[in-house]
C-alpha cells in the first residue's frame, strides 16, 4: 500500500436496511491532498462519508486509513487514527460553552502533532474568541459552523472531512468558511470537501469525483472536471 495514502477505499458498498446505496466506490486521499466529492442530492455523498468513518454498519469493501484496516471499525477508532469530521448539521453541544466545546475535543495528533492549539483556533475564528462563555445553543448558525470546524482542528488531524460546511449560511460567513478551508489546506492537512458550490470545490480540489446513484461517474483533477461538458449533466445544473 502507498505510504503516502491517508485513505485507500476500494469496492465500498453500503446499505440502509434493504436499500443498497453505494455500489463499489473507490476513493483515495494522499497526505496534504484536497479531494472534492460532488453529486446531486440523494446520490450517496453523505452516505459515503459516513460509511468510511464507520457510522454505517451495513457496509462491505476494503477501507484503510494510514495502512490500517478500518473496514469494520467504529467511528471512535477512525477518529483516533487521525481523521476529523465536521458533519452536516454541525453537531455542536448546545449546553456546553464555546470553550468547553473546544476543550473537550483537544488531544495530540499522530506523532505528537500539535499545530492547531486553542490559541491558533481562536486567532483563526475571532468570533469564537469573543464568545468563549456563550453556550453552543446561543450561537448563530455561522458561529456554530466555525465552532464545529475549530473543534475538529483541535484534534490535530491528518485528514478533515467537511460535509456541507457552508450550507444555509449568509454570504459573508460563507466567504469566511472558504478562507479558513484555504488556511487548513495551507497547513498541510488533507481535506475531503462536500459542498453544493461545485465551482469553489473544484477550484480548490487537487482531485474530485462525482457520484450518481451511489457510483462514481466522473473522476479527475479539479480543473479538468470544471471544464468537462458532462459535469453539468451529472450535477443537474
Amino acid at each position: 500500500m502507498d505510504a503516502e495514502l491517508i485513505l485507500d477505499a476500494r469496492g465500498v458498498h453500503a446499505w440502509y436496511g434493504s436499500s443498497h446505496i453505494l455500489h463499489g466506490v473507490d476513493l483515495q486521499i494522499a497526505r496534504g491532498q484536497t479531494v472534492g466529492l460532488l453529486g446531486r442530492n440523494g446520490m450517496g455523498k453523505s452516505t459515503l462519508i459516513r460509511t468510511l468513518l464507520g457510522h454505517v454498519p451495513q457496509r462491505s469493501g476494503d477501507i484503510h486509513f494510514f495502512g490500517v484496516d478500518a473496514s469494520h471499525s467504529k467511528p471512535h477508532t477512525v477518529a483516533r487514527l487521525g481523521v476529523a469530521y465536521v458533519p452536516e448539521g454541525r453537531g455542536v453541544f448546545p449546553n456546553l460553552s464555546v470553550l468547553e466545546n473546544l476543550q473537550m475535543a483537544a488531544r495530540m495528533g499522530r506523532g505528537g502533532r500539535n499545530d492547531w492549539p486553542l490559541e491558533r483556533v481562536l486567532e483563526t475564528f475571532p468570533r469564537l474568541a469573543e464568545r468563549l462563555k456563550n453556550l453552543g445553543a446561543q450561537l448563530s448558525g455561522g458561529e456554530q459552523q466555525m465552532l464545529s470546524i475549530g473543534r475538529a482542528l483541535m484534534t490535530h488531524p491528518e485528514l478533515i472531512v467537511l460535509d456541507e460546511a457552508t450550507e444555509g449560511l449568509a454570504p459573508l460567513i460563507v466567504a469566511e468558511i472558504w478562507r479558513v478551508i484555504g488556511e487548513i489546506r495551507a497547513s498541510g492537512i488533507a481535506t475531503l470537501i462536500v459542498d453544493r458550490d461545485y465551482r469553489k470545490v473544484l477550484e480548490r480540489a487537487d482531485t474530485a469525483l462525482v457520484l450518481q446513484k451511489g457510483q462514481v461517474v466522473m473522476h479527475g483533477s479539479g480543473d479538468a472536471l470544471l471544464h468537462d461538458a458532462a459535469l453539468a449533466t451529472n450535477l443537474g445544473v
